[in-house]
């Protein structure tokens, strides 16, 4: 993990952990700017651009899994098989910052994204929220992910990741009652632009997870307007 680019870590006790996954042929250097994006907005936040751990198919950069001779039939079993390891990075930067899992924040790019929503999919998971930018599901969870709010990112004009990857999940989340937030980015490809970190800073600051929600609620009984917390933004009719 020595690869890995801590891009801020504050001083005394950390009130966050965000966790940078990049996508297949890239390295942690990639996502470094956006870190420094993210460190800016949240100040007492560790915020680590983590490192794939096995060399690229591409010649360069470095990968979860392999994406040669990927289809839609073999890649949930290679995410399956990576997914230990990719579980035991966030446990080790846990513990380095001393957060738990309601105080993490998983937020991955293309390959690094499908790793962050496989580690909520029909199991226990492990970050309280779940960023997808350019990503996708290799299967599609069975049951929502308990406690985990997940935050779809996705452009448009997308040409390696289809942006109707994201719709289709986000649908089937929210019709399984998850706590989901899916927005498509009319003009963007396959990449992240200023927009969408804005709108991702957005996100993670102003929309609050339901469970958190639904305790407020509880704990005030005479508050009526307990409204879906549920948001799905569609592309602008406008877009190419």
């Amino acid at each position: 993990m020595s690869a890995s680019i801590i891009a801020a870590q504050p001083g005394g006790h950390a009130e966050q952990l965000m966790l940078l996954f990049h996508g297949v042929g890239s390295d942690a250097q990639d996502l470094a700017p956006l870190g420094q994006q993210l460190a800016a907005a949240f100040p007492r936040a560790w915020i680590v651009s983590v490192q794939a751990p096995e060399r690229s198919d591409f010649g360069h950069g470095y990968q979860w899994f392999s994406v040669n001779g990927v289809t839609e039939a073999n890649r949930a079993e290679r995410v399956a098989q990576a997914l230990p390891a990719f579980l035991e990075v966030v446990r080790h930067w846990q513990g380095l910052a001393h957060v738990g899992v309601g105080q993490t924040a998983l937020i991955g790019f293309s390959q690094g994204a499908i790793m962050a929503l496989e580690s909520t999919r029909d199991r226990t998971p492990i970050a309280g929220r779940v960023v997808s930018i350019a990503g996708r599901f290799a299967q599609l969870p069975r049951e929502p992910a308990s406690a985990t709010t997940l935050h779809f990112l996705h452009g448009k004009s997308d040409p390696v990741m289809p942006y109707g990857l994201t719709v289709a999940a986000a649908e089937h989340l929210v019709a399984l009652g998850g706590d989901v937030t899916a927005d498509v980015l009319p003009f963007l490809g396959h990449g992240i632009n200023a927009e969408l970190v804005a709108l991702l800073i957005e996100r993670l600051k102003g929309y609050v997870p339901r469970s958190l929600w639904r305790a407020a609620l509880a704990a005030d009984p005479g508050r009526k307007n307990s409204q879906d917390r549920t948001v799905l933004q569609g592309p602008d009719d406008s877009g190419p």
